[in-house]
């Protein structure tokens, strides 16, 4: 796994090689899928800005789960406790999906109104973060693509120089 991804020598080459085996040439794709692959700010603030429509979390599945394999961004073996967080970002307006995540959520460490939030499903992760005023730092891990028509990213998201997210 890489260990993080170096802008630089992305954007001298504009080409993502996968740990799959694929390659993503960040050229072809369009300019705001690339600012939404790149980005280390939270997504919906983004979607929002750029579609000028507010954007709605809709939890589609959420729970705590133990995990068969090891998660090891995470610091997790298989067999421990997370909770699993499976949403879609809407537009209010437009009723259109823009993305989907998957989040393995450790909550053991975090602050209790933090838990319980994430806990409820009532705001995306970002917005909780950022309204709780939490320092984290996000770091981009992997990008892929699927079907040729579905990119996609993988990142982590640290407090307290702890894996959290």
């Amino acid at each position: 796994m890489n260990k993080h991804l170096t802008f630089s020598e992305l954007i001298a080459s504009g080409v993502y090689h996968c740990e799959d085996g694929t390659t993503l040439n960040l050229h072809a794709l369009p300019q705001f899928v690339r600012v939404l692959l790149t980005t280390n700010g939270t997504v919906t603030k983004s979607l929002e800005a750029f579609f000028w429509e507010r954007i709605l979390e809709q939890n589609i599945e959420q729970g705590y789960i133990q995990l068969k394999d090891d998660a090891p961004l995470i610091n997790r073996k298989a067999g421990g406790r997370v909770l699993e967080r499976k949403v879609q970002l809407i537009g209010r307006k437009s009723n259109r999906c823009y993305a989907y995540a998957t989040s393995l959520i450790t909550t053991e460490k975090l602050p209790e109104k933090v838990k319980i939030n994430l806990e409820q499903g009532k705001l995306g992760i970002g917005e909780l973060l950022q309204e709780c005023g939490l320092e984290t730092y996000r770091e981009i891990i992997e990008f892929g693509i699927e079907n040729e028509d579905w990119v996609w990213r993988k990142y982590l998201i640290t407090m307290d120089h702890e894996p959290m997210i």
